[in-house]
């Protein structure tokens, strides 16, 4: 079985491009659905800095095709140079296992991922999009990271990405204790911000989301106030700062909703930090004069300044991401061919079952034993001649002898035409 993941990151391709393949997590089953019927398994961890899809199949995957599916899946169009990284068998499964130890993370150690981890598989079982190979991995994936958090120190200095972008308002507007805070949003991302601007003292906490009984619950936890989303032009005005996490496929602040808000807020200054992917906040609005638009991309910088700490752990996570991919590589050779074993016995069987129906069917007069006894002997005659191929395909070393064995017996045409049943 072939492993892989081709996606984007923080690392590789800027916020614009990135938004552009970030699935919500009710855009998930139909595009897992969809990626089903083009590779054995298929699983999409999508989260604000990253959109990888991890795939698992009997053939090699081809990078560009994994790409046009992705996109197909999402309904976008592949921008002209987009670079997507693709890595196979086990660079594809180090990969995730320091995606889910946070080695990977704009901020290195930051937990949020782990979770993000677990919804994609998730996510890829209620699709059936998964299978045992994928499930191994990903079960591996979360060993992983739950290692590199109670082994190390990985996760003991710094901030979370939330927090983060909390330090980057402070860091632009100084004490926060004078200062009205709005968070558009009531997911965990809206939720971690809220809470760490809650312990920075904040004066004054706005929550505002589409559903207000979230906001509700966000606000009860944390002494803020929660306003319905209709709300949201006078909550611009009002605020100090901004920070936005939701979602929604658009922007849900517009250049024209910031202007206006600006218009009656004199020459007091904005802050706005949107957090979300795709993009909550129209980008242009950092072109207004007192106005301050940082995007996910900016908390990079502001990430600078707690990373050193952390990067003194991620020797010792590296080290344990080895150690997870060397085991996940020996579950491998011991599995690998299971499928194709499976595979290329239940096709004898039913080879055999077919000739000993046709042959017990010229032979009426048969008692039942004799009939017994044909049965047991082409039973006996199929594990004969199965033995030594079997053998073979079980030998660790023998990875040719799997894709020799599918083609031999034409294993994919034969998949392929039950899928089509």
């Amino acid at each position: 079985m072939n492993i892989s993941v081709t996606g984007l990151s923080h690392q590789t391709a800027p916020v614009a491009l990135r938004e552009l393949f970030a699935f919500a997590p009710e855009e998930l089953p139909p595009a897992l659905e969809r990626l089903r019927a083009s590779f054995d398994g298929a699983a999409i961890l999508s989260t604000c800095n990253r959109t990888e899809l991890y795939i698992t199949n009997a053939r090699p995957v081809d990078k560009g095709h994994v790409i046009a599916a992705l996109a197909a899946a999402r309904g976008e169009q592949v921008p002209e140079g987009a670079q997507f990284y693709h890595k196979d068998g086990l660079e594809a499964a180090r990969q995730i296992f320091r995606v889910a130890a946070g080695i990977e993370s704009l901020v290195v150690g930051e937990s949020e991922i782990l979770g993000q981890v677990r919804v994609a598989f998730s996510a890829a079982t209620a699709a059936r999009s998964s299978n045992a190979v994928l499930a191994r991995l990903f079960h591996a994936a979360i060993r992983s990271g739950r290692r590199a958090r109670s082994e190390t120190e990985v996760g003991s200095h710094g901030l979370s990405v939330s927090a983060t972008a909390v330090a980057l308002v402070r860091q632009a507007l100084g004490d926060l204790r004078r200062k009205t805070v709005l968070v558009v949003g009531a997911g965990d991302a809206a939720r971690l911000t809220a809470q760490a601007l809650a312990s920075a003292g904040t004066a004054r906490i706005l929550v505002t989301t589409r559903t207000f009984d979230r906001a509700q619950d966000i606000a009860r936890d944390l002494g803020a106030f929660a306003y319905p989303f209709d709300q949201l032009p006078a909550l611009l005005v009002e605020a100090d700062i901004i920070i936005s996490s939701t979602a929604a496929p658009a922007h849900v602040i517009e250049l024209q909703d910031v202007e206006a808000a600006m218009a009656a807020r004199g020459k007091r200054p904005l802050a706005l930090v949107d957090i979300a992917v795709p993009r909550d906040i129209d980008p242009s609005v950092a072109a207004l004069p007192n106005v301050r638009l940082f995007d996910i991309d900016d908390l990079q910088a502001q990430a600078e300044t707690n990373r050193q700490a952390r990067l003194r752990e991620v020797e010792a996570v590296a080290a344990i991401v080895e150690q997870e991919v060397s085991r996940f590589a020996a579950w491998l050779r011991e599995n690998g061919a299971t499928p194709t074993i499976a595979e290329l016995r239940r096709r004898a069987e039913r080879a055999r079952e077919l000739e000993v129906e046709r042959t017990l069917a010229r032979l009426p007069g048969l008692t039942a034993i004799d009939r017994r006894r044909i049965e047991a002997m082409s039973k006996a005659i199929v594990k004969r001649i199965l033995h030594e191929p079997v053998t073979r395909l079980k030998d660790p070393s023998a990875h040719r002898h799997i894709d020799a064995a599918r083609e031999l017996f034409g294993l994919d045409e034969a998949t392929a035409r039950d899928k089509d049943r």
